[in-house]
């Protein structure tokens, strides 16, 4: 979407751009697959290159996936001495917390 914004529709515009604003020279294949699919893994080279081409920021180009939500805390239920039911947290499931965002 980034590289649309700017008026850059193929991949051989794109490949263009790289070779003469930022000294990178992609093979057609690879300006093809940035296109044409999400990669896996970009090098900060790479990513460095593109958005001085495209004039742009990285946080341009990435679109960050939340991460899941954590499951659903699970509960016990335990008779103390006076027997009535109450509901505890389970512990020692061996599952690590996320840290905090």
């Amino acid at each position: 979407m980034a590289a649309a914004e700017r008026g850059v529709w193929t991949g051989t515009q794109l490949r263009r751009l790289l070779a003469e604003k930022a000294g990178l020279d992609l093979s057609a294949t690879s300006v093809s697959a940035l296109f044409t699919k999400q990669p896996s893994q970009v090098k900060l080279s790479t990513l460095a290159a593109l958005c001085t081409a495209l004039g742009c920021a990285p946080g341009d180009l990435l679109v960050l996936n939340p991460p899941a939500p954590p499951p659903a805390s699970v509960s016990v239920q335990t008779r103390p001495a006076d027997g009535n039911a109450s509901s505890a947290p389970l512990r020692g499931t061996g599952r690590r917390s996320l840290p905090p965002l």
